[in-house]
């Protein structure tokens, strides 16, 4: 989704559960079906922040209701400045790291996967990101923290964008080569495109090509793409282009996902809480799960406590998309 500042101002609750949590049987057509869970990237001209004033993290409990319904993917965006303060090859902020223990921990322990997403836009401090073995070597800390837990899934960063191709490749070689060389061997890791990792311009941008070269030992690349379904496909209204607008954007990254041999990941999309939208996304999820031997799946935006009334909202129990959106996708989860 395309902004950078985030503005928040409220109290985060945060709960846990003893055992893992019973989840619905989810649709057969897809291995990663979830949610982006905000909170840890906001407040992001605040840095390092402060907790529970500039940013915050999950809540358990949410996390759990929606593990009942059927989601096994969540997504936690961080700020990587954050995590490794002043440089790419610094030191680990520990205060910050132990609340990305805590939830990564959470998640994975009721079975389900923990994306761990710098969601930098490929900047730091808002600087675009050029140097890439100081790329790696931030990777290199993050992924040795969790090499040992198969259930974390490494998402290089999110959504690039007016960058030069070549770099973002070289990113995100860099990302994979680093995690693998730190030992997480395991894992599967989400790489993301430029231009917004937008699937409706994936081949037409020209991301395609460099990104098109990634290799990995270990061949668990998930190619990430983000797909929003208003008029410039930002994420930033209600309203979609049209009900079928969902698989229409999609078409051009299906094809060319089969003719490299590659497998893709919507991992951000929404719609606004309206019968068009409603139509559009389940085009979308249609469009998906027909064509399954490519796309791995899908995660809705967004969840997180803070959200309030967020158009797309589906944290629980009384997000906008959550009461609004959520019970007519039952078929894709």
């Amino acid at each position: 989704m395309r902004f950078i500042d985030v503005l928040v101002g409220a109290a985060a609750v945060s709960g846990a559960l003893a055992s893992p949590t019973k989840t619905r049987k989810r649709a057969d057509a897809f291995q990663f079906v979830g949610v982006s869970e905000s909170g840890a990237e906001f407040g992001n001209t605040a840095l390092p922040g402060q907790l529970g004033k500039d940013y915050t993290w999950p809540d358990h409990n949410a996390i759990s209701t929606l593990i009942q319904k059927g989601f096994n993917t969540f997504r936690v965006p961080i700020m990587m400045e954050r995590f490794i303060p002043q440089t790419l090859t610094g030191t680990v902020n520990e205060t910050y790291a132990v609340g990305l223990d805590d939830i990564v921990t959470y998640i994975t322990g009721q079975g389900a996967y923990a994306v761990i997403d710098p969601h930098n836009f490929g900047r730091y401090y808002n600087e675009i990101i050029t140097d890439v073995s100081g790329f790696g070597a931030w990777w290199t800390v993050v992924a040795k923290r969790y090499a040992t837990n198969e259930k974390v899934i490494f998402d290089t960063n999110n959504e690039f964008h007016d960058e030069d191709n070549t770099l973002v490749g070289q990113l995100n070689q860099a990302a994979i080569d680093a995690i693998r060389g730190a030992g997480a061997t395991s894992q599967y890791i989400f790489v993301e495109g430029n231009s917004w990792t937008g699937a409706w311009h994936w081949t037409s941008s020209g991301t395609a090509e460099a990104m098109g070269r990634l290799t990995d030992p270990q061949d668990k690349i998930i190619y990430e793409m983000h797909q929003y379904l208003d008029t410039d496909g930002s994420g930033t209204s209600e309203n979609c282009v049209s009900a079928t607008i969902g698989a229409e954007r999609l078409a051009a990254a299906t094809a060319w996902l089969k003719a490299n041999g590659k497998k893709g990941l919507i991992g951000e999309t929404a719609g606004g809480a309206n019968a068009q939208c409603i139509a559009a996304v389940q085009g979308l999820l249609q469009h998906m799960a027909d064509n399954a031997d490519v796309w791995t799946g899908w995660l809705w935006w967004g969840a997180g406590p803070w959200w309030g009334t967020y158009m797309y909202g589906i944290e629980p129990p009384s997000g906008i998309a959550y009461t609004g959106v959520l019970p007519s996708l039952a078929d894709y989860i």
